[in-house]
């Protein structure tokens, strides 16, 4: 049988007792260091070489997420799991952008917890459905963010380099071979899909994102 090796980290003495009192009954599981706050976590994590280890978010000295970045620009086998009493938004993201492999709310049933474990230790990843739902709620959101240069038609990035050239609506028509009217029509689809509403705005906007180079 293996044995996990899991170090507990969490500023409130009383639950990383009851975390370690529950976790030792399980035979492969194995309690090798607690911390109380995100520098500790950065040095016993040095020091034992834990395989999991359990991070509260919210702690003194260093927070949860600053010190899974510290530890695994030193470490990059030991695996998170998110152990906390937050479910915002802004926690959860920032917890798996910084490689949470598992988000659980300290309510969570203790055998999901082992699950977790279990799992994060073989590379897996565990999150409890009410997290998941927000996790798919911001892709979803972010999905239906396009980047601009992805929406811009050939036409209309061809019309934002000449615009950014100086040239007038007259000199644009001419050099494209198409009528003002239209650069009109071009020039109103590049305000609304860069969210801007002067010529001046879109040139510094389009070469900000890349989108035209001079």
């Amino acid at each position: 049988m293996e044995v996990i090796k899991i170090v507990i980290v969490d500023d409130h003495p009383v639950v990383r007792e009851g975390i370690g009192s529950m976790l030792k009954r399980e035979p492969d599981f194995k309690i090798v260091g607690e911390a109380s706050n995100g520098l500790e976590a950065v040095e016993k994590v040095r020091e034992l070489a834990p395989d999991v280890v359990l991070m509260d978010l919210r702690m003194p000295e260093l927070d949860g997420v600053e010190a899974m970045i510290k530890i695994k620009a030193e470490n990059t086998d030991v695996k998170f799991i998110i152990l906390t009493t937050f479910s915002d938004d802004e926690y959860i993201f920032r917890g798996i952008a910084a490689g949470a492999r598992a988000y659980l709310l300290k309510d969570a049933p203790r055998e999901e917890l082992f699950k977790a474990i279990r799992a994060v230790s073989k590379g897996e990843s565990l999150i409890q459905p009410v997290v998941a739902s927000k996790v798919l709620d911001r892709l979803f959101e972010l999905s239906k963010k396009t980047p601009a240069s992805e929406t811009l038609s050939e036409r209309e990035i061809e019309v934002l380099r000449l615009m950014a050239k100086g040239f007038s609506n007259k000199d644009i028509a001419d050099q494209l071979s198409i009528t003002q009217s239209t650069v009109k029509t071009h020039i109103t689809s590049i305000f609304q899909k860069l969210d801007v509403t002067t010529r001046t705005e879109a040139v510094t906007n389009a070469l900000r994102k890349g989108i035209i180079k001079l």
